[in-house]
């Protein structure tokens, strides 16, 4: 009665599923690891949210990259803003998905090296040609002391924003230090600063908030999941394996009772 499995049909339905098992654990086991890269970058910005400030030139220099575990510390710098030299990043939005800009006002600092200094996020003036500069409120001026985040240099390989050439005139696409220690002339250190403090007063741009955690808890389901997916494969494949015996032994028990049935006179 299992002569059927050596069929066309459950030859090609069973080696599926025995590919399908290994597919499924290893989709599984990519999960985790998806789950333990999640866990570990959550507890590599929680660590540097609630680090001790320090003053930025203890993590960065000018062509130094800012390192992974220290991507959010919170840093501290003294000088001033250079307004002249203001620039202003395309395409960024806000927290609730309206587009604008980020404002980029080089921070020189006491020494003349220049930091770097994301002061936040603006609208884009509907009003106004893309190719304008748009109305950007002015910070504090005179020497002070500016908080925030640090943050690497942007790239396209890592953000998957293209660094379009041709744009209006104090206008860029990533913020990346190297650029702009060019475009300045100038000593300028790696990554940037995403401002924190002073705090904001009257009109001046939305500071960016902070990073919020990735839901490595999704990942862990889905490993789950995929392992739940394997241990059915088998246990549908018997199951079908069952229903066609039995089909077939009902079939087989009526055509026994067909045959035994008298003939006709």
């Amino acid at each position: 009665m299992y002569r059927f499995l050596l069929s066309r049909q459950w030859v090609i339905l069973t080696l599926v599923a025995l590919l399908l098992i290994p597919a499924m654990i290893r989709l599984g086991i990519w999960q985790m690891h998806r789950y333990d890269e999640r866990a570990a970058r959550n507890q590599l910005v929680s660590d540097a949210l609630s680090a001790k400030p320090v003053p930025v030139e203890k993590l960065t220099a000018p062509g130094q990259a800012v390192a992974t575990n220290e991507r959010y510390r919170t840093v501290t710098a003294k000088g001033h803003f250079d307004t002249d030299d203001e620039v202003v990043v395309r395409r960024r939005t806000n927290a609730d998905d309206e587009v604008g800009y980020h404002v980029l006002t080089p921070f020189v600092l006491n020494d003349g090296k220049v930091l770097l200094v994301n002061r936040g996020w603006i609208p884009a003036d509907q009003g106004a040609s893309q190719s304008a500069f748009p109305k950007v409120p002015a910070p504090p001026r005179g020497e002070l002391t500016v908080t925030g985040r640090l943050m690497p240099d942007e790239t396209t390989e890592a953000s998957g924003i293209k660094n379009l050439q041709g744009l209006p005139d104090r206008q860029i696409m990533l913020i990346n230090s190297e650029h702009e220690a060019r475009r300045l002339d100038a000593q300028v250190l790696g990554g940037y600063l995403a401002q924190t403090g002073p705090a904001p007063k009257g009109d001046t741009p939305q500071q960016l908030g902070e990073p919020g955690d990735e839901n490595a808890a999704l990942n862990y389901a889905y490993a789950i999941q995929w392992w739940l997916f394997a241990a059915g494969v088998p246990i549908g494949w018997v199951v079908l394996v069952r229903r066609e015996l039995r089909d077939r032994r009902e079939r087989a028990a009526e055509e026994s009772a067909t045959e035994a049935q008298p003939a006709a006179v």
